[in-house]
């Protein structure tokens, strides 16, 4: 069975979102609390982080609905390119969370005195935050490897980069408590820079496919064999792919023997379709019949 054909896929990423949201919730609420009881401005700055995973959980949510909507007279290919353009969302998000991390780093760099102590409770709440989002991230990732889906797997690295995040303020804290307050926007510093450079990978990504990048090497090849152990296929050409969300769309011309009848045609096309289909996470293989003589010297795969 087709993947893109599993019904299980849009409830298995609305449920692990929804979990997603819960979690930001309490973490968001909790450490804002805590973070101005403490008067620690690292653990604001983490509830804001955890802010912006309920804006990209949203994201999420609205691109898995839309995603999987059947084609339509104004969308004949479908809507799987939500998700592409919520993984593009995301990435911005990483990106812009990065840039303010960097910045909040500098300005406490610039004028350290102005850290003030914070209370030991601030420490505790940092470390439960990054025992939460960790925890958070496996579960998200799990289900993002399960149902193939690019969206959800940004959604778990963005989970990663609030536990990092945690992880810093957390040390920052600990610092804080025995002396040492510039540690706190250094370490910042770093995981900001992590964040940028996920945000990145994400972005460009996701702009490619966008741009109807074609698929890896590797796959096409998978692909090509596919076509070519076919049974009356004796080659191919002017093979295309670009994706679609998590699947690929092919196009290609297959070379078979220009004596057979359109239906003999059509049948050996079907079955070249249907084994590339039930192999690879393709949404559909648009073919075309190309003649070649059979015992000629034009037989074989051109391109």
């Amino acid at each position: 069975m087709s993947i893109h054909f599993d019904p299980d896929r849009q409830a298995a990423g609305h449920r692990s979102t929804m979990i997603s949201v819960a979690v930001n919730v309490v973490l968001t609420v909790f450490q804002m609390a805590i973070g101005l009881f403490a008067q620690s401005t690292a653990l604001v700055a983490d509830a804001i982080h955890s802010l912006s995973d309920l804006v990209s959980d949203g994201v999420v949510l609205v691109a898995n609905k839309h995603s999987q909507k059947a084609p339509d007279a104004d969308h004949p290919y479908g809507h799987r390119r939500f998700e592409t353009a919520a993984s593009l969302i995301i990435g911005a998000l990483l990106l812009s969370v990065g840039i303010g991390m960097l910045w909040n780093s500098y300005t406490k760099l610039m004028d350290p005195s102005a850290i003030p102590k914070v209370h030991s409770i601030a420490l505790v709440v940092a470390l439960m935050a990054l025992i939460a989002k960790e925890l958070l991230f496996r579960y998200l990732l799990a289900v993002a490897k399960r149902v193939r889906s690019s969206m959800l797997t940004a959604n778990a690295w963005h989970a990663r980069s609030d536990a990092a995040s945690s992880l810093v303020v957390a040390i920052g804290i600990l610092a804080n408590l025995i002396g040492f307050p510039l540690a706190d926007p250094l370490a910042a510093l770093i995981v900001g820079l992590m964040i940028i450079r996920m945000g990145w990978k994400f972005f460009f990504v996701s702009f490619s496919d966008l741009m109807d990048k074609a698929v890896d090497d590797v796959t096409e090849d998978r692909i090509r064999a596919h076509l070519l152990s076919t049974p009356g296929v004796y080659g191919i050409h002017d093979l295309k792919t670009r994706k679609l969300g998590d699947m690929i769309w092919v196009e290609v011309d297959l070379e078979m023997d220009g004596t057979l009848s359109i239906t003999e045609g059509h049948a050996i096309a079907t079955e070249a379709r249907e084994r590339v289909m039930r192999h690879e996470p393709v949404l559909d293989v648009m073919t075309h019949f190309d003649p070649v003589k059979v015992n000629g010297t034009d037989t074989g795969t051109k391109g």
